[in-house]
Formats: C-alpha cells, structure tokens, sequence
C-alpha cells in the first residue's frame, strides 16, 4: 500500500525543491493537493514518480519539476484570473485554485473533463471551474485572463488563445521542436507578446497547438 502522502513531501522535497521552486503558495498547494487523485486508478502508484503521468493517448499529466517551475515562473498571486488549458483530471487546476483568485480550466476529451470536474468538487477545489471546450480556443466569455498556462507541447500559439490574455499578463508554454522543447514565459503588452526562455522540458504536442504543414512544389 503506498503512503501517498509521504510519496507527496518526498517529491517536494526531493523533486520541486532541488529545482529551486521554493516559493511558499507552490510549496503549500503541492503538498495540499493529493496528486494521486487526478491520474487514472492504475497509474496512482506511480502518481508522484518524478516524470510525466499518461491520461489518454497523447496526453499526459506534466511531471512535477516541470509544473512546478513554470508556476514558479509565472508567479501566480492570489488575485489572478487564470485560464489552464488542457487539465487533464485536473491536477493543475487544483494546485491553481490554491493560488489564484479562480480558474477556469478547459478540457477537449469529454470523459477527463466529466471527470475533472468531479474530482474538483472531491477535493474541494471550489475556485476552479472546468470547461469542455477545443483546447486552441480557450475561454473567451471567461477572460481575460491575467494568467494563461498551457498543461502540454506547443508547435504553434493560436492568437484566439493570445488575445485572451490581459495586457501585463503572462503565460507559460513548452514550445517543442521534434525531440527538443523550451518553456518559454511571455508577458503581453500594447505591442504584443516579449518572450523569455526559462528552462528546457518537452511533452506531448496538444491537439490544436501543431504546426501548419508548409507547402513544398
């Protein structure tokens, strides 16, 4: 029988931490929100083991450092709005709530989000509320958002999804060329989008997010 919450300090201890995520909301929610919860039933065992969970094909819950860090990055404040694209079960959606104003979380796949929303309610993650909706489109009607982070790769950021960001906000993706990938942070201004390399991590490209195939003659 794992001990999932001693599983749970150890991948703080030994995961977020040594990543130099030491701010105190991240540290909190991490251990607060019982990521064995938000993986399918099978895959609890192995819920905290320090790499990406799979969801669905092409899916996946992001490994803890990685999450993490972009958190850490993104530097969330209890008064943000925060639109979490592609949760899954709602693992990050969860973390989020614990430390944003509220969130709104879109899912594509009907099932996770049923889901997701369930086990929101579970566990007590009364901020955070889930979408059904393509991942691409964000929420418009919910926005704008002062925080946009994308649980998944990224070819390509569709500007439907970039407007919905507020001037002076930030948002997090890992951006993926073939094996390699960058998270990258980006602040919105009246110009546009400056973005930042923070770290290297790849995942998963989500549907939506891919590369325009380029002609060739």
């Amino acid at each position: 029988m794992t001990d999932f919450a001693k599983a749970r300090t150890m991948m703080v201890d030994c995961q977020v931490r040594p990543s130099d995520v030491t701010r105190y909301p991240i540290i909190d929610a991490m251990l607060h929100v019982r990521r064995e919860e938000f993986v399918p039933p099978a895959l609890r065992p192995v819920a905290y083991a320090g790499e990406h969970v799979p969801l669905a094909p092409g899916r996946v819950l992001l490994d803890a450092r990685v999450f993490a860090k972009m958190l850490d990055a993104l530097e969330v404040g209890p008064s943000d709005l925060v639109l979490d694209v592609g949760c899954g079960l709602g693992y990050s959606a969860a973390v989020l709530a614990h430390m944003a104003e509220a969130v709104i979380a879109i899912e594509s796949d009907p099932a996770m989000a049923a889901e997701a929303a369930e086990i929101l309610a579970r566990e007590g993650a009364d901020n955070a509320v889930v979408t059904e909706a393509p991942l691409a489109g964000g929420d418009a009607p919910h926005g704008p958002f002062d925080v946009i982070i994308i649980e998944g790769g990224v070819e390509q950021l569709p500007e439907t999804l970039t407007a919905q960001l507020k001037e002076g906000g930030r948002i997090a993706a890992i951006f993926v060329s073939g094996t390699a990938g960058q998270v990258r942070i980006g602040v919105k201004s009246a110009t546009g989008i400056a973005w930042r390399h923070a770290f290297d991590a790849t995942a998963p490209v989500l549907e939506g997010f891919e590369k325009a195939p380029s002609f060739q003659f």
